[in-house]
Formats: C-alpha cells, structure tokens, sequence
C-alpha cells in the first residue's frame, strides 16, 4: 500500500507476489516492501512528506554528498529524519502498524551528510515487524510525524496503536 494518493504515481514495490509460493526460486525467502513507504520528516522547514527514492538511498535529501561515518565531521549538518512507514490491515481496516525513525545531518553548502547505514536497516527491519521507533527523536520532528499521519489519512491514524499515538505524543 502507497501513501500517495494521486492515481497510482509513486506506488513502490521490490517483490508485489508472496515469495514463499513454493518456486523456491529468485526471491525466495525475500521480504516485501509493498507496504512500507518512506517519510522524510525536515524540522527545518517544518514539513514532512512522502518520498519514495528514499527507500532506495535517492531522496532529494539524500543525492549530491558525501556520506562520512563520523557525525563529528558534520558539525554544520541540518537534522533530517527518514521515518520507516508500514502499513497493515486488521479487523477495524488498514493502519500505521510499524514506525521507525532514522537519523540523517546534511551540510549542503560542504557537501558532506553523516547517516549510518546500518541504524536504518535496523529500523526499516523494526518497522516491517511493527515495532515502534521513535522515542530518539526530537519533539518538533515527532509533532510533524504525527501531524503528517494523521492528515493523510484520519481512519489509518485513528485505527493505529495506542502505542503509535502514545509514542508521538509531545
């Protein structure tokens, strides 16, 4: 399930058949991303949105630096969240069933970024298994995931966890 909302035009998906049909070829045993979407959370412009090359490391944030694997040398980086988005389906309909942020500095004007790739596979994982990560991030950027969520769609956030809403509570 895409987040998008405009006819189809961002639908993300690695494997869109169950991989376990019982092939046992290509892709066995792989996982789907097909409900999973990528947020971009910006507290620096006070927006957030759906971005889908994030799920591929491409995101306009993303394209255009260095990565370094020392936060410390990007002391003037701008504090980006990617938030890790599955959606579900239970008995009362769909809903934000995992949720995982992960932490991304970008100093534009030095062409410098500081992420670390394992953290966000960690939290892509946690959020495909419906786990709820978000109590390391800042309020602002927790108040603009909720706000986010809820805007998209007010069923989904209304049908999500007591934890999720707890969780994003400021």
């Amino acid at each position: 399930m895409s987040f998008d909302q405009s006819a189809n035009k961002n639908k993300f998906t690695i494997i869109k058949d169950d991989s376990t049909d019982g092939h046992g070829g290509y892709g066995y045993g792989s996982i789907s991303l097909e409900n999973m979407s990528s947020v971009i959370v910006d507290p620096n412009e006070n927006k957030a949105y759906v971005d889908m090359a994030a799920m591929h490391a491409r995101s306009d944030i993303e394209r255009r630096v260095k990565y370094l694997s020392d936060k410390s040398e990007v002391p003037n980086g701008k504090l980006y969240w990617i938030v890790w988005v599955n959606v579900e389906r239970n008995e009362k309909g769909t809903y934000f069933a995992g949720v995982a942020g992960s932490e991304l500095l970008v100093d534009r004007p030095n062409k410098r970024a500081y992420k670390s790739m394992p953290q966000h596979v960690k939290h892509m994982e946690q959020s495909l298994k419906g786990k709820i990560v978000v109590d390391h991030m800042d309020d602002k950027s927790k108040q603009l995931l909720k706000d986010f969520l809820e805007d998209f769609d007010r069923d989904m956030w209304e049908n999500s966890t007591e934890e999720l809403k707890t969780a994003l509570s400021v």
